[in-house]
């Protein structure tokens, strides 16, 4: 795993040792990201220049490291990720090619493979994570490409007349002509989401290549400042995948459905476990990592290291339940528990982690356990891909069964019962139904489907962190994306397939993945995902509904695999996710930090937000009243990274 960065100028006097050292800086600025090794290659007769920065996995010796030229001398690349099935791959161009190979790592042949394939046949054949920048020194091409779910990450952009990219926006910004310009549309989404959803970014001129897609530039015919987005295409489209598994479903009954799911589960876990260095994995307790760690223990010799972290206040801790897994397998088990000082004093660190503008709170549980199991492993495998494909979050049952509900409620009835719903706070709502984890604010959710339409609406709205951005910012307006593009929809499906499938190519790449990558890259540590595999997408998009939802419970097919390995009563519990008590904290540890960051003289000085609205969530926070945890904290994580990275 690395970071990557580099450069092409459309400057006419560029200075060759200037641009050396401008792409050095942006190297070192993501070195937390490869932390054994880097360097900058510059070509000798193009304006380009590469960096790289390396964390060894695969053959830690220097035939591994990057930039890398290929064989013939005409490509040069720098590649972040790892590519899971490139022993296969090996054997196929060796066979093929007569290929001899200088060391041992998937770089070398991803090389190979684009050198006698092509690029975008390379991307359709190799399985894994990726960014890729790669540069066709004889057609003066240049190339981008990230992987099909967007687990890594990649920016594009300009800095006057020079085309820059990168694994983080840190290393933009560090190029001397960087611009750091907010985009309000994009400033505007990310308060709908609390993230900037692909291909958006948070500063003008830049932009994120959407998962799955590849960017092909002729510098002989690109225009400094030029619009990149345009260029983006899909080489492997999820709607497209999808349609084509609806298409062909299979056969098999239910065994040996679950058969078959636990098999390509199982290969894509031993395809991760492939490492040179010392390998571990996440463990929550929950349906997906405890399945993860079930298989992972079924191919291993000796106990697999897994890790979890606690917290003492009630509703938020899963600790015990990842023990007692843990213990049931036989895993070398490590748990910390975490203070809430310890939570605390993390949160100041959270813009310099992600960069841009990012509010979902399970980033500081998520950074605490990386940082936790880079101790003493380099790679950690994941649960995370399960609700997505298997209708694993509360919003894919209980959104139909609420948006059925709305519809039998007469529309005269509708806004006066909302308003009934939102005028009780959620914290008496959690003690009319205690035993439920944040019942008050599914309630006021709730208040807040009874005036949508459509069910694209009800969906918007289940997962916006602010239902009406626009109203917060000034001058923007929410930009096209994926979620919201028609050609990106698919007909036929049922409600929670539809959340499930706009899950995959939104929530789950800008947040989820983001998250993931960046916490643990923070700290020199690789995640991967088995769940998130081609293969497997392919599979379960071929199965019916009853095989993911059943019962009122989401993930039916990943619970029949687990019950073959862990007794049902230790992991047949409600969904309770990875989160903090930030509505608490907001009213107690975090409000001097809070008060500070929504000064009004600030807020007004900065021009981005509307003041009086801002301020009227906090008063009303304050006081108990309204569900407007996530919405302040969705302002207060830009008012902290734009006090890092822009004013401060």
């Amino acid at each position: 795993m690395c970071g990557i960065t580099g450069l092409y100028t459309f400057q006419t006097r560029a200075n060759r040792v200037q641009l050396h050292g401008i792409v050095q800086g942006m190297t070192d600025a993501i070195k937390s990201r490869g932390p054994d090794c880097g360097d900058v290659w510059q070509d000798p007769d193009a304006p380009l220049a590469f960096g790289h920065r390396r964390l060894s996995i695969l053959d830690l010796s220097d035939a591994g490291n990057q930039p890398m030229e290929s064989a013939s001398s005409r490509y040069m690349i720098a590649f972040n990720g790892e590519i899971y099935n490139f022993k296969d791959l090996r054997q196929t161009l060796e066979n093929t090619y007569s290929i001899v190979f200088r060391g041992g790592s998937d770089t070398e042949i991803l090389l190979a493979a684009i050198e006698h394939w092509g690029f975008e046949k390379a991307l359709k054949e190799i399985k894994g994570m990726f960014a890729i920048a790669l540069w066709d020194r004889k057609a003066k091409a240049l190339y981008f490409a990230r992987d099909r779910f967007g687990k890594k990450p990649l920016y594009v952009g300009w800095a006057g007349s020079t085309l820059i990219f990168g694994s983080e926006l840190k290393a933009l910004c560090a190029h001397p002509d960087f611009r750091k310009d907010v985009n309000r549309d994009a400033l505007t989404s990310y308060m709908r989401f609390g993230y900037v959803p692909a291909p958006l970014c948070i500063y003008q001129q830049v932009w994120q290549v959407l998962p799955g897609n590849m960017v092909a530039i002729d510098t002989a015919l690109m225009y400094a400042g030029q619009d990149l987005s345009p260029l983006m295409e899909y080489y492997w489209n999820p709607k497209d995948v999808l349609i084509h598994a609806r298409e062909n479903p299979v056969t098999k009954d239910e065994n040996g459905i679950i058969d078959e799911f636990e098999g390509l589960l199982q290969h894509s876990v031993d395809e991760r476990m492939i490492s040179d260095v010392p390998l571990g994995a996440f463990l929550s307790g929950g349906i997906d990592s405890s399945t993860i760690v079930a298989l992972m223990q079924k191919s291993a010799d000796k106990p697999v290291k897994t890790y979890s972290i606690g917290f003492e206040e009630e509703g938020y801790n899963e600790a015990e339940h990842a023990k007692a897994i843990a213990t049931h397998l036989g895993t070398e088990h490590h748990e910390l528990y975490v203070s809430p000082s310890c939570a605390l004093d993390l949160v100041a660190q959270l813009p310099e982690i992600f960069d841009e503008p990012f509010a979902d709170t399970s980033a500081i549980p998520t950074y605490l356990v990386a940082k936790f199991a880079r101790e003493s492993v380099t790679v950690a495998l994941s649960g995370d891909g399960g609700d997505e494909m298997l209708g694993g979050y509360n919003r894919h049952i209980t959104g139909p069964k609420a948006w059925k509900t709305v519809n039998g409620i007469p529309p005269n009835l509708r806004s006066p019962l909302a308003q009934l719903i939102q005028s009780i706070s959620p914290k008496i709502w959690d003690k009319l139904r205690s035993g439920h984890p944040q019942f008050g604010a599914h309630m006021h959710k709730f208040a807040g489907l009874l005036e949508k339409k459509f069910e694209g609406d009800v969906y918007l709205s289940l997962v916006s962190n602010i239902q009406r951005p626009a109203q917060f910012v000034r001058d923007g307006a929410e930009a096209s994306i994926p979620l919201v593009d028609p050609q990106m929809q698919v007909e036929g499906l049922s409600f929670a397939e539809s959340m499930m499938y706009w899950d995959t190519i939104s929530y789950l790449n800008g947040d989820i993945l983001t998250k993931v990558d960046r916490a643990s890259m923070a700290v020199g540590l690789e995640a991967r995902a088995p769940l998130l595999d081609q293969r497997l997408y392919e599979y379960v998009w071929r199965l019916p509904i009853e095989m993911k939802i059943r019962d009122g419970q989401g993930k039916w097919l990943l619970r029949e695999v687990l019950k073959r390995h862990v007794p049902e009563e230790m992991f047949n519990r409600p969904k309770q996710g990875f989160s903090v008590p930030i509505a608490d904290w907001l009213r107690g540890e975090l409000k001097d930090w809070a008060e500070d960051l929504l000064d009004e003289h600030e807020l007004k000085a900065q021009g981005f937000l509307d003041y009086i609205e801002v301020r009227r969530l906090w008063d009303e926070h304050q006081k108990g009243r309204g569900a407007h945890a996530n919405k302040l904290w969705t302002i207060l994580m830009f008012q902290s990274w734009y006090r890092h990275w822009i004013s401060g």
